[in-house]
């Protein structure tokens, strides 16, 4: 574990099984400096438990520098469920999730995520209070979709005016890959903007709605990052920014919700900076649905989260501005800003009290 090459100073990681109902997962918490460890809950099935392992450590890393970069007081975690190929996930599967975060004793609070839904989260409240995004009439937020592209929308706004000038949303092109719950309200609010939209997903039927509701052109999911558009937008599974793909972008601008977007952060970012290509970092334009999620835990916190979903295109902004004065990558400059928040004395005395 400790030599694994995703592992970063990852406090805790805990694998779980549950023969009975099915159960094999892995929770890791990257940090708990600032809080308990926010993560969503990924259900899915793996080609193998160490590209899970590689998953889970990634994303929990991902989400310290996410709460970080949105001035939350909670830490980085996630919890990855591994389905054998042909199994279905059932109510007694989440409620055994639920008691594997329960014995965690509120080190670890989850949310949804890839494969578990706002249903599967009231599952979960059945064996534990450590969970994010209960349906609205159990008293949670519900789907955190919704803000996740609110805050990509934005953040789309602030880098169009970054690396295009005179332009608005309504005279550009936009390639969504990945029509999920985050990329379908994404396309919708770039739809109402005046965008047009070339659209990808594996799912057919999700692409024909698209294509009806939007006008979208459809695209192949394996070709959708070089087809002809201002923004590339990815909005599916990670990695998709690597040295197969990153020669091939003709967008001038990289804005979506998928996390872990580039393969290597240091061999990626480097190259996107060198072919002119303005990044958002993922876990800053994706950080919406975090937002959403963490403000169930803050008094009064709801009253505040368009507002704060929103000031992610003002951060992206601080972002690029950071990046081209000081001729460094927006990742970098990225992590920069979550490393300051993180081991800040202010942040620090707060999360403490």
């Amino acid at each position: 574990m400790f030599q694994h090459r995703s592992f970063a100073d990852h406090e805790q990681v805990v694998h779980v099984s549950d023969p009975a109902v099915g159960l094999r997962c892995i929770i890791a918490m990257h940090s708990t400096r600032l809080g308990p460890a926010i993560g969503g809950c990924r259900v899915r099935e793996y080609g193998s438990e160490d590209e899970a392992l590689d998953d889970v450590l990634r994303l929990s890393r991902g989400m310290t520098m996410k709460a970080a970069v949105a001035n939350v007081p909670f830490g980085g975690g996630k919890m990855v469920v591994l389905l054998e190929p042909g199994q279905t996930k059932t109510p007694a599967l989440m409620r055994g999730v639920g008691r594997a975060i329960a014995r965690l004793g509120g080190h670890y609070i989850t949310g949804e995520d890839v494969g578990s839904t706002v249903a599967d989260m009231a599952e979960i409240r059945e064996e534990t209070d450590h969970v994010l995004g209960l349906p609205p009439e159990a008293g949670g937020s519900g789907d955190p979709s919704p803000s996740t592209a609110l805050g990509i929308f934005a953040g789309i706004e602030a880098a169009v005016r970054a690396r295009l000038p005179g332009r608005g949303l309504s005279d550009i092109v936009v390639a969504v890959q990945g029509l999920g719950n985050v990329g379908f309200n994404l396309c919708h609010l770039l739809h109402h903007a005046g965008a047009k939209l070339v659209v990808a997903d594996v799912r057919p039927e999700l692409v024909a709605r698209a294509v009806t509701a939007f006008g979208a052109t459809s695209c192949e999911v394996q070709s959708v990052h070089a087809a002809p558009s201002d923004v590339f937008s990815p909005c599916a599974l990670g990695a998709g920014l690597n040295p197969g793909t990153i020669p091939e972008i003709r967008a001038r601008i990289i804005a979506g919700g998928a996390n872990n977007q580039l393969a290597d952060e240091t061999r990626d970012g480097g190259a996107l900076m060198e072919r002119g290509i303005l990044y958002a970092p993922d876990y800053v334009i994706n950080s919406g649905g975090m937002i959403q999620l963490a403000a169930e835990f803050l008094p009064d916190g709801q009253a505040d989260v368009r507002r704060r979903v929103l000031g992610i295109g003002d951060t992206l902004s601080a972002i690029f501005d950071r990046s081209e004065r000081d001729a460094i990558p927006t990742h970098a400059a990225a992590a920069d800003l979550a490393e300051a928040r993180l081991y800040s004395p202010a942040a620090l005395t707060a999360a403490a009290q």
